[in-house]
């Protein structure tokens, strides 16, 4: 007869046999605990890419900024191509005009000559050898972003190159040779006033208004006298 050595059994209990499916059971029950806990603490910590804020969009600059950007550069390329070379300081209107007029060869406007069959039509039947200008809307243009980009670099109102007076006239006379040549007019049109309609009075105001005299009224009136 076999007896159980105290060493294997000290409290003298019956050793509990566990059978292989409890043993999965008891894995299965671990591994929906584990995963249950994991998902709790990742509910829990707030998603760090949610949290972070984005940045405000970067304001783009306007057509007219861009433009007034690349006339400047234009500018600027042509004093340091002048002979002699130009600085910015010792530009006067005198060198506005002599850029004015280099522009000309790269105008897009045709404009007659007075000699030409032409001249004054605004709509020519047949081409002309006439050359190509600036048109005058362009130029002017162009000096008023030139004239606002040459204070925002620095310069001084009062010693603006682009508002020279000398640059004024050429342009009122570049105005007036191709609203000749062109059959154009440059003037603004006027506005008309408005015409006040007279608002038609409500019925009330109608019945409150004394009603003229009837031919029988006056018939009786002068019968009375």
């Amino acid at each position: 007869m076999d007896l159980v050595s105290p060493q294997n059994n000290p409290n003298d209990y019956p050793s509990r046999i566990v059978s292989p499916s409890t043993i999965a059971t008891m894995a299965t029950n671990n591994n929906s605990i584990i995963s249950s806990s994991s998902n709790s603490s990742a509910t829990a910590t707030p998603n760090s890419s949610s949290t972070t804020m984005t940045p405000p969009p970067s304001t783009t600059p306007s057509r007219y900024e861009n433009q007034k950007r690349r006339d400047w550069n234009t500018f600027c390329q042509y004093l340091r191509n002048h002979r002699p070379p130009l600085s910015l300081s010792m530009c006067s209107g005198v060198h506005v005009l002599e850029f004015l007029r280099y522009l000309d060869q790269f105008g897009k406007t045709k404009v007659h000559n007075q000699t030409c069959p032409f001249y004054g039509l605004p709509n020519p039947p047949a081409p002309c050898p006439c050359p190509l200008r600036q048109a005058w809307g362009s130029l002017d243009a162009l000096i008023g972003r030139l004239r606002a980009a040459y204070e925002e670099h620095g310069g001084r109102p009062e010693g603006n190159p682009f508002g020279a007076r000398a640059v004024r006239i050429y342009l009122r006379e570049v105005r007036d040779f191709q609203a000749k040549a062109r059959g154009v007019s440059y003037e603004k049109k006027r506005k008309r006033p408005k015409l006040k309609v007279p608002v038609p009075s409500s019925p009330q105001q109608q019945s409150s208004a004394p009603t003229p005299p009837t031919l029988a009224d006056a018939t009786a009136a002068t019968s009375t006298i």
